[in-house]
């Protein structure tokens, strides 16, 4: 029997991030991983019908949410959609295309964009996602169930080192050109579907020691290939940084060191590259002031109720 997880995602440091976003009346807000509505919820409560939240994400999943978020942070008893006085608009898309949504709601600018970038819990334990390699599931781990290729498209057509490359990219996997062969190998003999296919091609070349972390890796670096998710992170922190007014907030929370290092390079120099750019008389120009100078992470008790947020690090800025 297939197993659906009963609790979509646990919000990682909440008061934080919604505290970093500094609310203001009437303002204009962005939720772009809404998941299960958990910073959603926060910010509807503090904008308290003055202000306006659009909360993006992809995965059908997280557009059931959207109803029960709102009756939890109003009284109101409303439908959802743009013209609705709940205060929230739910965009199913894909974050990258943020500045076209924003152009279709007639929305020129922003007070504050959110951003939970880890994966929520509910796809981690949902059998039929294939993200786990805890479960024998298809082997499809994307976010939008609609478009794209799967991961099992991927794994099966892919060049050798097409593959070595993402596993060492996205993955960190020092063997990852061994891994790519391995897979090249399994594949010659039967096609790979599913997790368990997958892992029975490449289990032999991790140590038992450290295999549920480095299997891990290789999920993550085969997940950010099929949703391109370090392409989209670039083109939504770019929108946000032309979307954001004067004294705007930037807060987003990351967990692995690729998307980072993006978030930390934008908010230092305008752009992913971490490229500084001088004026006429060389000074630095940068479009954010960094609120805080070192990464929050969450405390020893959030960690114990919450043992996914370990590696979580939020950053925030404010548009200059």
């Amino acid at each position: 029997m297939v197993k659906i997880a009963e609790t979509y995602h646990v919000p990682v440091l909440l008061k934080q991030s919604i505290d970093g976003l500094d609310i203001k009346p009437g303002g204009i807000y962005i939720d772009v991983t809404f998941g299960g509505g958990g910073h959603s919820r926060e910010i509807l409560k503090r904008i308290n019908g003055n202000g306006h939240l659009y909360s993006f994400d992809q995965d059908e999943d997280a557009e059931k949410n959207v109803n029960n978020i709102i009756a939890e942070a109003s009284n109101d008893s409303c439908t959802v959609g743009a013209d609705s006085n709940c205060g929230l608009t739910f965009v199913r898309s894909n974050f990258r295309y943020l500045k076209n949504w924003m152009r279709y709601y007639n929305i020129d600018h922003i007070n504050g964009l959110l951003a939970d970038l880890g994966v929520s819990s509910h796809h981690f334990d949902d059998e039929t996602r294939g993200f786990s390699f805890r479960f024998d599931a298809p082997l499809d781990m994307r976010m939008n169930k609609r478009a794209g290729m799967t991961a099992a498209d991927i794994v099966n057509e892919y060049e050798e080192e097409a593959l070595a490359d993402i596993f060492y990219l996205y993955g960190e996997l020092k063997n990852s050109r061994r891994i790519a062969a391995a897979i090249i190998k399994a594949r010659d003999v039967k096609k790979i579907e599913t997790t368990q296919d997958f892992i029975k091609a490449v289990e032999p070349l991790f140590k038992r020691e450290r295999e549920k972390k480095d299997m891990a890796k290789l999920f993550q670096a085969l997940r950010i290939e099929v949703n391109h998710e370090m392409d989209a992170l670039k083109e939504m922190l770019l929108s946000a940084t032309e979307l954001l007014e004067k004294g705007g907030r930037l807060s987003v929370i990351t967990y692995h060191s690729l998307e980072d290092r993006i978030v930390k390079n934008i908010m230092k120099t305008g752009n992913a590259e971490g490229k500084m750019k001088q004026d006429f008389f060389g000074r630095i120009e940068t479009p954010f002031k960094l609120i805080n100078n070192k990464v929050i992470i969450p405390d020893e008790e959030e960690q114990l109720k919450n043992p996914r947020s370990r590696s979580a690090k939020l950053r925030i800025a404010e548009k200059r």
